[in-house]
């Protein structure tokens, strides 16, 4: 690889890095199922790198990479036709328009609740993460807590009140709750 190859390539993964969680929560709004998501995510990260070169440097990437994963999740609903629970184009064009729209307050909150969530004391972080793991069972994390189920639901209620506080402070917004 020349040294132009390496420094675009480092560009493009710097820029993608930075913005994939957004993309991915976008994506995510777009497809009814986490898989399938993660399977359009493939799809979109090998289309923007292939698509990299028409990028104009000083340009918004999220949003160029928005409209990527828009057309992305059209070829995919395109595919996915037959399925009856695949929406229509119409409705995920008029989404993924609105989620757009909504991606900077989003954005601030995700910002938010990372500066919330690191305020929590290390034990009670690793609880709370652990228990939004997937294929995480509720049951077996309260165990692991020392507390009864319900009362570990009590102390998980608790904790996301406490961070919905926090994360409505930090972004200065109203959040749904």
């Amino acid at each position: 690889m020349s040294p132009a190859e390496t420094e675009r390539h480092r560009c493009f993964l710097r820029l993608f890095t930075a913005h994939e969680p957004a993309v991915r929560a976008h994506v995510r709004r777009l497809v009814p199922a986490r898989a399938d998501a993660d399977d359009v995510m493939q799809e979109i990260s090998v289309v923007l790198w292939e698509k990299f070169d028409a990028f104009r440097q000083g340009e918004d990437f999220r949003r160029w990479a928005f409209g990527v994963a828009r057309f992305e999740v059209l070829a995919w609903l395109r595919d996915k036709g037959r399925d009856r629970l695949v929406l229509d184009e119409e409705v995920v064009a008029k989404l993924a328009e609105e989620t757009a729209a909504d991606e900077p307050r989003l954005e601030r909150q995700r910002e938010a609740l990372e500066v919330c969530v690191g305020k929590v004391p290390r034990e009670q972080r690793d609880l709370l993460m652990r228990a939004y793991e997937p294929e995480s069972r509720i049951q077996e994390v309260a165990q692991s807590s020392g507390r009864s189920v319900a009362g570990f639901y009590q102390w998980l209620h608790r904790m996301r009140r406490m961070l919905l506080d926090c994360v409505r402070r930090a972004a200065g917004q109203e959040v749904n709750g």
